[in-house]
């Protein structure tokens, strides 16, 4: 099954344009709308886009709702806290907000290789080589900070699927302990690979 952020062949339009394109139009996009919405009613229209993007691109809607799932617990977390400190409608404008922003960014995964992501930002880092920056590792790590996420989202969804297959009822606790278990799992089999490919700290 795919999971949140990986590749998608295709060969629609967003999946022809050029990664640095790309992300830098996503990049603007997300910023844009942050600042824009800022009623309720607004995240209507940005979620509109967002559907008329995936659709551009030829996402399935299955997978379409696989990018948003890993988010579930934590929008609901961040509603709760924002219905009490602030009321319903910045629940809302915050919520939407995070659920376009993770969407629109998971689409530029779904449609862009990793390796031209990665090759469009060492060319944007280059000018930094001048002041002592490694454009090769800027990438690197900008790229493995994209990969982590999907990786993160598919350990939260183990642990809800494992707890809901042993019939346990939700608890806080229960699923933060054995999803940060599984990240520290995750990012320490991620440093071993790199450095068996020579990539020091």
């Amino acid at each position: 099954m795919n999971t949140f952020g990986l590749y998608h062949p295709g060969t629609s339009v967003l999946h022809r344009i050029p990664a640095g394109a790309k992300l830098l139009a996503v990049a603007v996009l997300i910023l844009v709308l942050t600042l824009w919405i800022r009623q309720p009613w607004q995240v209507l229209p940005a979620l509109g886009l967002a559907v008329l993007a995936y659709a551009a691109a030829r996402i399935p809607p299955r997978l379409a709702v696989v990018q948003l799932r890993p988010l579930v617990w934590m929008l609901a977390i961040i509603a709760g806290f924002q219905v009490l400190v602030a009321g319903w409608e910045r629940a809302v404008v915050i919520c939407g907000s995070l659920l376009v922003a993770v969407a629109l960014a998971a689409l530029v995964t779904l449609t862009t290789r990793t390796t031209d992501m990665l090759d469009a930002i060492v060319r944007a880092a280059r000018p930094l080589a001048r002041v002592g920056v490694d454009p090769d590792r800027v990438g690197l790590v900008l790229v493995m900070t994209v990969r982590a996420i999907p990786l993160l989202g598919t350990v939260v969804t183990r642990v809800t699927e494992a707890r809901r297959a042993r019939g346990l009822g939700f608890s806080l606790r229960a699923l933060v302990v054995p999803v940060v278990v599984g990240a520290l799992r995750t990012a320490e089999a991620m440093g071993e690979a790199l450095a068996a490919r020579g990539v020091d700290d």
